[in-house]
């Protein structure tokens, strides 16, 4: 592979979606209109449609999101929210922004989602709510962790910022529990050229909430019934997201073509995350490796770039010292293993052949990995 091109881990570049957001640009300026304005009502309906959901509030950020349906449930001070030790810092940071104390539990051994048995031991009398985490495109245990909240009469919102048009069971994410959160990140299977996130609900009187915290706490102009945000999706990310919502049912087509090619020829020391369902839509493709380190400055040497996601569980985290009470020995284990291949839209079955040979060749070298 001496010469070959460099297999970046992502391009962010606008490809076939390039004509349509253009023109989506131009529709806005020329139009002059830029916070809650057309562009944002249309694509909180045609979001909402994709979702499998009744409703859709755009919003500054995916965890923005999470943060405003905990406190459309009424979590708030004095509250414990369940989340997941493995997930990006912004699923506990949400909690403490809606005024609740986040609990952080271990993950699955196979999925490294939320684990059912973990977040039972965890609940007390001030657990309001849990936010499982559809992680790296795949769906967390709902089937578990809608009975066990049932249970103990605890509200779900679902963290689906990984998880653009994933099911579960073949049922929507997001529709599990009161709602779910999702972002718009560049980096995201869906992804604006800014941040940007939404909540999804079937419930109107949550949607209303959300809009109305989203904004301020207004009713009307100038009118704040309640202590609201400022967090609203503006209408050129709202424009550019309508641009490119046509094209992600392929995008996710492609994705689980390229996840498949991985998992059937990669190396055995290389041990994909496990894919328990079906809806799984590959956010991102992480495999777990005795020693990680050697193994990503061999792939680097061999042109191919990779990221982990992620190697500080919750829990291990100084901004949440304070919030520590349950051991995670699990994703303590699985952070030391993690490390994420190149996949996305923008890849070539070549270039994923290249990353399975590179790999092979690492092997054969017998480089720790």
């Amino acid at each position: 592979m001496t010469g070959a091109p460099r297999i970046p881990f992502l391009d962010l570049r606008p490809r076939e979606d390039a004509g349509a957001v253009q023109v989506a640009l131009a529709r806005v300026t020329a139009r002059g209109w830029y916070v809650l304005g057309p562009e944002l009502e249309a694509f909180e309906s045609e979001f909402a449609s994709a979702s499998g959901t009744a409703f859709a509030v755009g919003t500054g950020t995916g965890t923005d999101a999470i943060a405003l349906l905990l406190r459309a449930a009424g979590v708030g001070a004095g509250h414990e929210v369940i989340v997941p030790a493995i997930t990006a810092a912004y699923t506990a940071l949400a909690v403490i922004s809606a005024g609740a104390t986040p609990v952080i539990v271990d993950v699955d051994d196979e999925t490294l989602t939320m684990d059912p048995g973990a977040c039972a031991a965890a609940i007390t009398p001030r657990t309001r709510a849990l936010v499982p985490v559809h992680l790296y495109g795949q769906a967390a245990d709902m089937t578990a962790l809608t009975a066990l909240a049932a249970r103990h009469k605890l509200a779900i919102v679902e963290d689906c910022c990984q998880a653009h048009l994933a099911t579960c069971g073949g049922a929507p994410v997001g529709t599990f529990g009161i709602g779910g959160a999702f972002s718009f990140y560049p980096t995201k299977n869906l992804g604006a050229l800014g941040d940007g996130g939404a909540a999804v609900t079937n419930d109107a009187q949550i949607a209303q909430r959300i809009k109305r915290l989203r904004n301020g706490g207004q009713t009307t102009r100038y009118m704040h019934v309640e202590a609201g945000i400022n967090s609203r999706l503006d209408e050129l990310q709202a424009a550019v997201l309508r641009a490119r919502l046509p094209f992600l049912l392929n995008w996710t087509r492609i994705r689980r073509k390229l996840a498949a090619e991985y998992r059937t020829s990669l190396p055995g020391r290389l041990r994909p995350i496990v894919e328990r369902d079906r809806g799984h839509v590959y956010h991102l493709f992480p495999v777990r490796v005795d020693d990680r380190d050697a193994l990503q400055q061999a792939l680097a040497s061999a042109g191919v770039e990779t990221l982990i996601h992620y190697p500080v569980p919750l829990d291990e985290q100084p901004a949440f010292a304070a919030y520590r009470r349950h051991s995670c020995p699990v994703a303590s284990r699985a952070a030391r293993e993690l490390l994420s291949l190149p996949l996305h839209p923008g890849l070539s079955n070549d270039d994923v052949r290249r990353v399975i040979a590179a790999a092979g060749d690492v092997e054969r070298r017998n480089v720790p990995a």
